[in-house]
């Protein structure tokens, strides 16, 4: 185990000094930006996994030069879960990498209690580009913390996505989205094992114009979560 440990700190610390190394090679040409935003969503599904109810979703992300680090989270209106995620990425030429912290522990509960309530995440996508807007994914629960069976063996949970954004019309974008976990999970329902088809949804967004100056993104999703038994209507707005 401890062997298994130092193998994927290492790998944590050469993706990060990857990241830092880009950045500094593309300081000359950037600028730093700061973006922010929130979605007010009807329900918080994740991957084909329900997890609360009518939800606030707000963002916060620092770039420059490629190189990003971003925070996002999600408070519910019924309980007290609460989610604060923090993600370090760098993109360039549709390639991204990214290291995300997932915390989803609950209100009032310690930030730095890793042992259950901390996955960390590795995630490699590329982006075809505008004449092809493919973006494929995948994304490795890296087995640091709370990535575990019922047995407290790691499970290196795996989602493999594929998303294809296209307009109908002028002001209508649907964006197409299909995901799989090639192995036994976290995205399994109980009893279930082996490779699983998670997520096959489709969302259709519509800019509402409010003045001549400001227009108001609102957005319904259907996802179908073959591996959950489920599905899920979800309409959100964007600020």
């Amino acid at each position: 185990m401890a062997k298994r440990f130092m193998f994927m700190k290492r790998k944590v610390m050469f993706i990060t000094a990857l990241l830092i190394s880009y950045s500094m090679t593309t300081r000359g040409e950037s600028k730093f930006e700061v973006t922010a935003g929130a979605d007010w969503v009807s329900s918080y599904v994740w991957r084909g996994m329900y997890q609360t109810g009518v939800s606030v979703q707000p963002g916060l992300t620092l770039s420059f030069g490629g190189l990003s680090l971003g925070a996002w989270g999600s408070t519910d209106f019924s309980t007290a879960a609460k989610e604060f995620d923090i993600t370090l990425g760098f993109e360039a030429g549709g390639l991204g990498i990214g290291i995300t912290d997932y915390w989803w522990e609950g209100e009032g509960n310690p930030y730095g209690h890793y042992t259950d309530a901390h996955f960390i995440e590795g995630a490699v996508s590329y982006n075809f580009g505008e004449s092809f807007p493919l973006t494929l994914s995948w994304n490795t629960m890296l087995g640091l913390h709370a990535d575990k069976d019922g047995e407290g063996k790691q499970q290196y949970s795996t989602y493999v996505g594929a998303g294809y954004d296209f307009s109908v019309g002028e002001d209508i974008t649907l964006s197409a989205g299909i995901g799989v976990s090639p192995w036994t999970g976290i995205y399994h329902k109980a009893g279930t094992e082996g490779f699983a088809l998670s997520v096959v949804s489709l969302r259709a967004t519509k800019e509402l114009k409010i003045t001549d100056s400001f227009r108001l993104p609102v957005f319904v999703e259907t996802i179908v979560a073959p591996n959950q038994d489920n599905v899920f209507l979800v309409i959100g707005v964007s600020l």
